[in-house]
């Protein structure tokens, strides 16, 4: 069941080694980030990124109409994260992740347009490892964990 402060999967996305982005269903995720990603087994610590639809949302009411996977982001959510601090956790279907470190800005974000990297200043995502491996699917339940 979900309660009032979980979320929901709305996007997942795969970033190819020759630049393309490929939206899938499911993704399999372990401690080397995510399987078949261009950025397994580099940076745990920036393996994952997770954005929030509040983020899309931020980017529309400044007239920027983009599709989810813009940011580059991996895994899109419901819920806003960007208030966790390194070191907090998130359940997102089978896998724990741990929040590393919030997303700087960068450069690419001004390809899809020129004003989005300053909008987006603070609220793109947030750079996660996996601590328990497993696999994610577009609709699974998002809950952060509280110890």
């Amino acid at each position: 069941m979900q309660d009032c402060d979980d979320g929901l999967v709305l996007g997942l996305f795969l970033s190819l080694s020759g630049g393309e982005r490929v939206n899938t269903n499911e993704i399999e995720v372990d401690t080397n980030g995510i399987v078949d990603d261009k950025f397994y087994g580099k940076d745990q610590t920036r393996s994952i990124l997770v954005s929030s639809e509040d983020s899309y949302k931020i980017a529309k009411v400044n007239s920027i109409d983009i599709q989810h996977g813009s940011l580059g982001e991996n895994i899109i959510v419901s819920i806003n994260p960007y208030s966790l601090s390194g070191g907090d956790k998130l359940l997102i279907g089978e896998v724990e992740l741990e929040i590393t470190q919030n997303c700087t800005i960068c450069n690419s974000l001004a390809k899809v347009d020129k004003n989005l990297p300053k909008i987006l200043k603070s609220d793109r995502g947030i750079f996660a490892k996996a601590i328990k491996s497993g696999k994610i699917r577009k609709g699974d339940i998002v809950k952060v964990l509280k110890y």
